[in-house]
Protein backbone atom coordinates (compact mmCIF):
# COMPACT_ATOMS: atom_id res chain seq x y z
CA UNK A 1 0.00 0.00 0.00
CA UNK A 2 1.49 3.33 -0.90
CA UNK A 3 -1.28 5.93 -0.80
CA UNK A 4 0.61 8.70 0.84
CA UNK A 5 3.42 9.65 -1.67
CA UNK A 6 6.35 10.18 1.17
CA UNK A 7 6.29 6.28 1.53
CA UNK A 8 7.15 5.70 -1.96
CA UNK A 9 10.47 6.09 -3.47
CA UNK A 10 8.73 7.02 -6.67
CA UNK A 11 6.42 9.64 -5.00
CA UNK A 12 3.33 7.64 -6.48
CA UNK A 13 0.31 7.85 -4.60
CA UNK A 14 -1.97 5.05 -5.16
CA UNK A 15 -2.82 1.63 -3.46
CA UNK A 16 -0.26 -0.98 -4.28
CA UNK A 17 1.85 1.15 -6.31
CA UNK A 18 5.24 -0.15 -7.65
CA UNK A 19 7.69 0.33 -4.32
CA UNK A 20 10.89 -1.15 -5.93
CA UNK A 21 11.86 -2.55 -9.30
CA UNK A 22 12.57 -6.25 -9.34
CA UNK A 23 12.58 -8.65 -11.68
CA UNK A 24 9.67 -10.93 -12.92
CA UNK A 25 7.65 -7.87 -11.94
CA UNK A 26 6.09 -4.91 -13.32
CA UNK A 27 9.22 -1.96 -13.50
CA UNK A 28 9.14 1.66 -13.46
CA UNK A 29 11.28 3.58 -15.43
CA UNK A 30 11.53 7.53 -15.05
CA UNK A 31 12.31 9.24 -17.99
CA UNK A 32 12.49 12.85 -19.53
CA UNK A 33 12.30 14.27 -22.83
CA UNK A 34 11.83 17.61 -25.38
CA UNK A 35 8.13 17.98 -26.96
CA UNK A 36 9.49 18.47 -30.55
CA UNK A 37 7.43 21.50 -31.17
CA UNK A 38 7.91 23.84 -27.91
CA UNK A 39 11.16 22.19 -26.29
CA UNK A 40 9.91 22.22 -23.13
CA UNK A 41 11.06 19.34 -21.13
CA UNK A 42 8.60 16.76 -19.85
CA UNK A 43 8.73 14.38 -17.36
CA UNK A 44 7.04 10.80 -17.43
CA UNK A 45 6.99 7.12 -16.19
CA UNK A 46 7.47 4.69 -18.54
CA UNK A 47 6.07 1.25 -17.08
CA UNK A 48 7.23 -2.27 -18.41
CA UNK A 49 5.77 -5.44 -18.06
CA UNK A 50 7.15 -8.63 -16.23
CA UNK A 51 9.58 -10.00 -17.93
CA UNK A 52 9.97 -7.37 -20.31
CA UNK A 53 12.63 -7.92 -23.12
CA UNK A 54 13.00 -4.89 -24.74
CA UNK A 55 14.42 -7.64 -28.13
CA UNK A 56 10.46 -8.32 -28.36
CA UNK A 57 7.87 -6.29 -29.40
CA UNK A 58 5.15 -4.91 -27.11
CA UNK A 59 1.60 -2.76 -27.94
CA UNK A 60 2.21 0.85 -25.77
CA UNK A 61 -0.58 2.96 -24.03
CA UNK A 62 -0.32 6.15 -23.93
CA UNK A 63 -2.02 7.90 -20.57
CA UNK A 64 -3.35 11.02 -20.21
CA UNK A 65 -3.85 12.45 -16.64
CA UNK A 66 -7.22 14.41 -15.46
CA UNK A 67 -7.12 18.38 -15.31
CA UNK A 68 -4.92 19.12 -12.55
CA UNK A 69 -3.36 16.27 -11.45
CA UNK A 70 0.33 14.63 -12.14
CA UNK A 71 1.80 10.76 -13.47
CA UNK A 72 1.83 9.85 -10.05
CA UNK A 73 -1.81 9.39 -9.36
CA UNK A 74 -4.92 8.18 -11.06
CA UNK A 75 -3.04 7.95 -14.40
CA UNK A 76 0.07 5.70 -12.52
CA UNK A 77 -2.70 3.65 -11.42
CA UNK A 78 -3.94 2.75 -14.69
CA UNK A 79 -0.70 2.65 -16.54
CA UNK A 80 0.66 0.42 -13.71
CA UNK A 81 -2.30 -1.72 -14.22
CA UNK A 82 -2.54 -1.91 -17.60
CA UNK A 83 1.44 -2.54 -18.21
CA UNK A 84 0.55 -6.05 -15.54
CA UNK A 85 -1.47 -7.24 -18.77
CA UNK A 86 1.82 -6.76 -20.92
CA UNK A 87 1.75 -3.52 -22.50
CA UNK A 88 4.35 -0.99 -22.64
CA UNK A 89 2.41 2.19 -21.01
CA UNK A 90 3.45 5.93 -20.33
CA UNK A 91 1.94 8.47 -18.14
CA UNK A 92 3.41 11.85 -17.91
CA UNK A 93 3.11 15.51 -16.81
CA UNK A 94 1.33 17.65 -18.58
CA UNK A 95 3.83 20.60 -19.88
CA UNK A 96 3.58 23.85 -17.83
CA UNK A 97 2.53 21.63 -14.84
CA UNK A 98 3.85 18.64 -12.16
CA UNK A 99 7.35 18.00 -13.07
CA UNK A 100 7.11 19.39 -16.18
CA UNK A 101 8.80 22.38 -17.50
CA UNK A 102 7.38 25.58 -19.02
CA UNK A 103 6.27 28.90 -17.81
CA UNK A 104 4.01 30.65 -16.62
CA UNK A 105 3.32 27.34 -14.27
CA UNK A 106 0.18 26.09 -14.18
CA UNK A 107 -0.78 27.18 -18.04
CA UNK A 108 -3.48 25.07 -18.84
CA UNK A 109 -4.77 25.70 -22.96
CA UNK A 110 -5.88 22.93 -24.97
CA UNK A 111 -3.63 22.62 -27.77
CA UNK A 112 -0.20 22.63 -25.19
CA UNK A 113 -2.49 19.18 -23.89
CA UNK A 114 -2.87 17.83 -27.15
CA UNK A 115 0.47 18.35 -28.15
CA UNK A 116 1.34 16.76 -24.85
CA UNK A 117 -0.07 13.20 -26.09
CA UNK A 118 1.59 13.90 -29.57
CA UNK A 119 4.62 14.23 -27.55
CA UNK A 120 3.71 11.26 -25.27
CA UNK A 121 3.48 9.16 -28.64
CA UNK A 122 6.56 10.28 -30.51
CA UNK A 123 8.24 9.43 -26.90
CA UNK A 124 7.32 5.81 -26.60
CA UNK A 125 7.38 4.18 -29.66
CA UNK A 126 10.77 5.05 -29.67
CA UNK A 127 11.06 3.12 -26.79
CA UNK A 128 13.07 -0.18 -26.74
CA UNK A 129 10.74 -3.10 -27.30
CA UNK A 130 7.94 -1.16 -28.89
CA UNK A 131 5.94 -1.85 -31.98
CA UNK A 132 4.82 1.41 -32.96
CA UNK A 133 1.67 0.28 -35.70
CA UNK A 134 0.08 -1.29 -32.03
CA UNK A 135 -0.55 2.49 -30.17
CA UNK A 136 -3.48 2.83 -27.81
CA UNK A 137 -4.47 6.02 -25.82
CA UNK A 138 -6.23 6.39 -22.29
CA UNK A 139 -7.30 9.67 -21.24
CA UNK A 140 -8.54 10.07 -18.13
CA UNK A 141 -11.21 13.27 -16.68
CA UNK A 142 -10.05 16.08 -18.60
CA UNK A 143 -6.83 14.28 -20.30
CA UNK A 144 -10.03 12.01 -21.72
CA UNK A 145 -11.37 15.32 -23.65
CA UNK A 146 -7.91 16.12 -24.70
CA UNK A 147 -7.67 12.36 -25.77
CA UNK A 148 -10.79 12.56 -27.71
CA UNK A 149 -9.13 15.97 -29.56
CA UNK A 150 -5.98 14.62 -30.08
CA UNK A 151 -7.43 11.30 -31.77
CA UNK A 152 -9.30 12.77 -34.51
CA UNK A 153 -6.51 13.61 -36.40
CA UNK A 154 -3.74 11.67 -34.86
CA UNK A 155 -3.72 8.21 -36.65
CA UNK A 156 -1.32 6.52 -34.54
CA UNK A 157 -3.67 5.63 -32.17
CA UNK A 158 -5.71 3.03 -33.20
CA UNK A 159 -7.64 2.18 -30.12
CA UNK A 160 -8.99 5.24 -28.07
CA UNK A 161 -10.37 4.79 -24.56
CA UNK A 162 -11.27 7.48 -21.86
CA UNK A 163 -12.23 7.11 -17.97
CA UNK A 164 -14.40 9.82 -16.92
CA UNK A 165 -13.65 11.91 -19.94
CA UNK A 166 -14.32 15.57 -18.59
CA UNK A 167 -14.97 18.24 -21.30
CA UNK A 168 -12.99 20.94 -19.84
CA UNK A 169 -14.20 23.76 -22.41
CA UNK A 170 -17.91 23.24 -21.93
CA UNK A 171 -17.36 22.80 -17.84
CA UNK A 172 -15.32 26.35 -18.29
CA UNK A 173 -17.61 28.19 -20.27
CA UNK A 174 -20.72 27.12 -19.51
CA UNK A 175 -20.37 26.26 -15.92
CA UNK A 176 -20.16 22.41 -15.01
CA UNK A 177 -23.85 20.86 -15.56
CA UNK A 178 -24.51 24.21 -17.51
CA UNK A 179 -24.82 25.69 -14.03
CA UNK A 180 -23.28 29.51 -15.12
CA UNK A 181 -24.45 29.85 -18.48
CA UNK A 182 -26.07 33.45 -17.75
CA UNK A 183 -22.67 34.72 -17.15
CA UNK A 184 -20.56 33.85 -19.70
CA UNK A 185 -20.25 37.52 -21.10
CA UNK A 186 -19.00 39.26 -17.86
CA UNK A 187 -16.55 36.10 -17.04
CA UNK A 188 -15.07 36.56 -20.48
CA UNK A 189 -15.14 40.49 -19.61
CA UNK A 190 -13.54 39.74 -16.55
CA UNK A 191 -10.58 37.13 -17.74
CA UNK A 192 -10.04 40.23 -20.17
CA UNK A 193 -8.97 42.40 -17.42
CA UNK A 194 -6.73 40.51 -16.15
CA UNK A 195 -5.06 39.71 -19.44
CA UNK A 196 -4.64 43.49 -19.50
CA UNK A 197 -3.24 43.68 -15.93
CA UNK A 198 -0.58 41.12 -16.60
CA UNK A 199 0.61 42.68 -19.90
CA UNK A 200 0.96 46.18 -18.03
CA UNK A 201 3.62 43.90 -15.98
CA UNK A 202 1.30 42.51 -13.13
CA UNK A 203 1.92 39.54 -11.54
CA UNK A 204 0.40 35.98 -12.70
CA UNK A 205 -3.08 35.24 -11.42
CA UNK A 206 -4.60 32.06 -10.99
CA UNK A 207 -7.69 30.39 -10.28
CA UNK A 208 -8.84 28.69 -6.83
CA UNK A 209 -7.11 25.80 -6.31
CA UNK A 210 -7.91 22.63 -4.33
CA UNK A 211 -4.44 22.53 -2.15
CA UNK A 212 -6.01 25.45 -0.36
CA UNK A 213 -7.40 24.51 3.21
CA UNK A 214 -10.87 24.24 3.52
CA UNK A 215 -12.90 23.20 6.69
CA UNK A 216 -15.34 20.42 6.03
CA UNK A 217 -17.92 22.93 6.11
CA UNK A 218 -16.46 24.38 3.26
CA UNK A 219 -16.47 21.28 1.17
CA UNK A 220 -19.74 20.02 2.17
CA UNK A 221 -20.79 23.04 0.64
CA UNK A 222 -19.59 22.91 -2.83
CA UNK A 223 -22.53 22.54 -5.02
CA UNK A 224 -21.53 19.27 -7.03
CA UNK A 225 -20.08 15.91 -5.76
CA UNK A 226 -17.44 15.68 -8.25
CA UNK A 227 -16.01 18.92 -6.46
CA UNK A 228 -16.54 17.77 -3.20
CA UNK A 229 -15.06 14.43 -3.66
CA UNK A 230 -12.35 15.78 -6.01
CA UNK A 231 -11.10 18.00 -2.82
CA UNK A 232 -11.07 14.43 -0.60
CA UNK A 233 -8.80 12.77 -3.47
CA UNK A 234 -6.54 15.87 -4.62
CA UNK A 235 -5.88 17.58 -1.20
CA UNK A 236 -6.16 14.71 1.91
CA UNK A 237 -6.07 11.36 0.43
CA UNK A 238 -4.62 11.09 -2.69
CA UNK A 239 -2.18 14.38 -2.65
CA UNK A 240 0.99 15.31 -4.18
CA UNK A 241 2.78 18.67 -4.19
CA UNK A 242 3.05 18.55 -7.51
CA UNK A 243 -0.68 18.22 -8.61
CA UNK A 244 -1.83 22.16 -7.30
CA UNK A 245 -5.18 21.73 -9.54
CA UNK A 246 -5.36 25.01 -10.51
CA UNK A 247 -4.18 27.19 -13.69
CA UNK A 248 -3.83 30.58 -14.78
CA UNK A 249 -6.77 33.16 -15.41
CA UNK A 250 -5.66 33.76 -18.76
CA UNK A 251 -6.09 29.91 -20.11
CA UNK A 252 -9.73 30.61 -19.47
CA UNK A 253 -9.78 32.46 -22.39
CA UNK A 254 -8.53 29.66 -24.66
CA UNK A 255 -10.37 27.13 -22.51
CA UNK A 256 -13.59 28.62 -23.18
CA UNK A 257 -13.64 29.16 -26.55
CA UNK A 258 -12.69 24.97 -27.05
CA UNK A 259 -15.57 22.03 -26.44
CA UNK A 260 -14.84 18.23 -26.82
CA UNK A 261 -17.71 17.72 -28.87
CA UNK A 262 -16.69 19.69 -32.07
CA UNK A 263 -15.56 17.32 -34.69
CA UNK A 264 -16.04 13.94 -32.81
CA UNK A 265 -17.14 12.49 -36.06
CA UNK A 266 -13.25 12.15 -37.37
CA UNK A 267 -12.79 9.57 -34.64
CA UNK A 268 -12.49 6.60 -37.14
CA UNK A 269 -10.38 4.13 -34.66
CA UNK A 270 -12.49 1.97 -32.24
CA UNK A 271 -13.40 4.09 -29.31
CA UNK A 272 -14.65 2.79 -25.62
CA UNK A 273 -15.93 5.57 -23.24
CA UNK A 274 -16.22 4.36 -19.28
CA UNK A 275 -18.31 6.57 -16.55
CA UNK A 276 -19.28 5.81 -13.25
CA UNK A 277 -23.26 5.59 -13.72
CA UNK A 278 -23.70 8.07 -10.91
CA UNK A 279 -21.44 10.60 -12.00
CA UNK A 280 -22.40 13.89 -12.23
CA UNK A 281 -20.38 14.36 -14.92
CA UNK A 282 -21.34 11.38 -16.86
CA UNK A 283 -23.50 14.02 -19.37
CA UNK A 284 -20.11 14.82 -20.75
CA UNK A 285 -19.61 10.84 -21.57
CA UNK A 286 -23.13 10.38 -23.19
CA UNK A 287 -22.93 13.19 -25.49
CA UNK A 288 -19.46 12.97 -26.73
CA UNK A 289 -19.88 9.23 -27.11
CA UNK A 290 -23.40 10.46 -28.83
CA UNK A 291 -21.52 12.28 -31.43
CA UNK A 292 -18.95 9.63 -31.89
CA UNK A 293 -20.32 8.84 -35.53
CA UNK A 294 -17.37 8.01 -37.55
CA UNK A 295 -16.44 5.10 -36.03
CA UNK A 296 -19.25 1.70 -35.87
CA UNK A 297 -16.85 0.39 -33.38
CA UNK A 298 -17.97 1.96 -29.93
CA UNK A 299 -18.72 0.89 -26.50
CA UNK A 300 -19.95 3.21 -23.94
CA UNK A 301 -19.36 1.22 -20.52
CA UNK A 302 -21.17 2.73 -17.15
CA UNK A 303 -19.56 1.52 -13.81
CA UNK A 304 -22.32 0.35 -11.36
CA UNK A 305 -23.08 2.85 -8.53
CA UNK A 306 -19.43 4.78 -9.14
CA UNK A 307 -19.16 8.26 -8.95
CA UNK A 308 -16.41 10.48 -10.99
CA UNK A 309 -13.76 10.52 -8.67
CA UNK A 310 -14.21 7.05 -7.45
CA UNK A 311 -13.29 5.46 -10.75
CA UNK A 312 -9.88 6.89 -9.92
CA UNK A 313 -8.94 4.85 -6.81
CA UNK A 314 -11.94 2.75 -5.38
CA UNK A 315 -10.60 -1.14 -6.29
CA UNK A 316 -13.92 -2.74 -7.25
CA UNK A 317 -14.06 -0.10 -9.60
CA UNK A 318 -10.92 -0.04 -10.68
CA UNK A 319 -10.93 -3.94 -11.56
CA UNK A 320 -14.13 -3.54 -13.08
CA UNK A 321 -12.39 -1.00 -15.79
CA UNK A 322 -9.00 -2.42 -16.04
CA UNK A 323 -11.01 -5.44 -16.94
CA UNK A 324 -13.05 -3.34 -19.79
CA UNK A 325 -10.14 -1.57 -20.90
CA UNK A 326 -7.82 -5.09 -21.00
CA UNK A 327 -10.04 -6.63 -23.24
CA UNK A 328 -10.70 -3.66 -25.63
CA UNK A 329 -6.92 -3.38 -26.25
CA UNK A 330 -6.61 -6.72 -26.36
CA UNK A 331 -8.76 -6.70 -29.42
CA UNK A 332 -8.14 -3.81 -30.93
CA UNK A 333 -4.33 -3.41 -30.52
CA UNK A 334 -3.18 -7.46 -32.17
Amino acid sequence: MAADYRHNPFTLTYDNAIMKNEKGRVNIHPVKYSQKQTGIEVVANVYTPADYDPAKKYPAIVVAHPNGGVKEQVAGLYAQNLAEQGYITIAFDAAYQGGSGGVPRYTDKPQNRIEDIRAAAEFITQYPGVDANRLGLLGICGGGGYSIKTAQTDKRFIAVATVSMFNTGDARRNGFMRSQQATINQRLLDIAKVRAEESAGGEIQYTPSFGQNMTPEQVAAMPFEMYRQGYEYYAQTHAHPNSQTNSTIDSLLDLMEFDVNTNVDLIHQPLLMIAGEKADSRYMTEEVFANATGTDKKTLYLVPNATHIETYWKPPYVLQITDKLTAFYIENLK
